[in-house]
C-alpha cells in the first residue's frame, strides 16, 4: 500500500506519520516540501504530485484551521478547506484511490444539548464551518472511495494547545476566567491518529465502510472543566502553580468576544464510528493525562 499524506508537520499529520508508517510505503509532504507540492494553495501543483505518486491512499491532514483569521481570508479559506480536498477527491476518483479527510464539529450550529449524529442537519456559524462543510460535501460529489472523520477540540503533545496555554498562565497569575458553556470533548492526535490506521485497514479490505464518521474521545466536559482537570493533574504531579484551586472563574462565551462565533454544542456522536470499525474510544481524560505526563516530563 502506498500511501500519500498531506500536513505532516501539524498535530494530526505529526502522529499520522508514526500511525500510517505500518501500513505500507508513506510519502508525507507539507506546505514546504519543494520536489513534491504540498502547498494546498496550488491546486495544478496539487494534481500533478498525486499523478506522480500514484498513491493507493490519499490522507489530508492539511487545512485553514486560524478560525478566527477565517473571518477576514475567506477566499483563502474557501481554496485550502474546500477546493483542495474536492481536488484530491477528483484524483482519487480518478485514479480509484481512498481519501482520507478531517472535518469538524463547526459544521453544525451549536445548538441543544445532544450529541450530534452523522445526518443532523449543518448549519455552520463561521467562514470555517463553512469551508469545512463545503470540503465535505465536494468529496461526497466526487463520488471517490473516502473516509470523513468530524472531529472536535484537537490537541497534541506537540506545539501549543489549550492544555499548555492553562498550565502557563496558572504559572503567571492568581486568578484565571475560563468559558464553561461550551461543550465538547478534548480529543488527542494521537488518537486520530491510530483510528485512522486501524479504519485505513479495514476499509481496505471492506469499501462499504466507505462514508462520513464522527470521531471524538469519550466523554464531555466544558473549557473550565478541561482546565481544571488540567491544574489538578499538575498539582498533583507536585508542579507549584500561582492560581489557588478555587481561582479558576468560570465565564459565559459572551465574556470573550471573537471573529468568529463558536458553537456551544460540540458534542459529536460517535456509535457509527464504534460499531463500523469494532472500536471503543477512551474517556478524554485518559489522553489528556497521557500528554500531561509527555509535557511534565520534558520539563527541566
Amino acid at each position: 500500500m502506498k500511501i500519500l499524506l498531506f500536513g505532516k508537520n501539524g498535530q494530526v499529520g505529526w502522529e499520522l506519520q508514526r500511525s500510517l508508517a505500518p501500513l505500507g510505503e508513506l510519502i508525507a509532504l507539507d506546505a514546504n516540501s519543494r520536489e513534491l507540492c504540498g502547498d494546498f494553495t496550488d491546486l495544478d501543483g496539487l494534481i500533478r504530485t498525486v499523478r506522480a505518486i500514484a498513491p493507493d491512499v490519499i490522507v489530508n491532514a492539511a487545512a485553514h484551521t486560524a478560525v478566527d483569521k477565517a473571518e477576514s481570508e475567506p477566499e483563502l479559506v474557501r481554496t485550502i478547506n474546500a477546493l483542495a480536498p474536492a481536488a484530491l477527491a477528483q484524483e482519487a476518483k480518478r485514479s480509484n484511490a481512498w481519501l482520507i479527510h478531517y472535518s469538524t464539529d463547526y459544521v453544525f450550529d451549536g445548538s441543544g444539548d445532544r450529541p450530534w449524529r452523522e445526518a443532523d442537519s449543518t448549519a455552520p456559524l463561521s467562514v470555517y464551518g463553512a469551508t469545512k462543510l463545503e470540503g465535505e460535501q465536494l468529496i461526497r460529489q466526487a463520488a471517490c472511495r473516502h473516509l470523513i472523520f468530524r472531529t472536535s477540540w484537537v490537541y497534541g503533545a506537540r506545539g501549543g494547545n489549550f492544555a499548555k496555554i492553562m498550565l502557563r498562565l496558572a504559572q503567571e497569575r492568581d486568578k484565571l476566567t475560563v468559558i464553561n458553556d461550551q461543550i465538547g470533548a478534548p480529543t488527542g492526535a494521537d488518537l486520530l491518529a491510530d483510528v485512522t490506521a486501524h479504519a485505513i485497514r479495514a476499509a481496505w479490505q471492506r469499501p462499504e465502510l466507505s462514508g462520513l464518521y464522527h470521531l471524538v474521545a469519550a466523554g464531555e466536559t466544558s473549557w473550565h472543566g478541561y482546565a481544571s482537570f488540567v491544574l489538578d493533574y499538575v498539582r498533583r504531579a507536585g508542579i507549584s502553580l500561582k492560581v489557588a484551586p478555587d481561582a479558576v472563574q468560570p465565564v459565559p462565551t459572551s465574556a470573550f468576544p471573537t471573529p468568529a462565533k463558536r458553537p456551544l454544542n460540540s458534542r459529536l456522536n460517535t456509535a457509527k464510528l464504534q460499531s463500523a470499525f469494532g472500536l471503543t474510544l477512551p474517556m478524554w481524560q485518559n489522553g489528556v493525562a497521557r500528554m500531561l505526563t509527555e509535557i511534565l516530563d520534558k520539563q527541566p
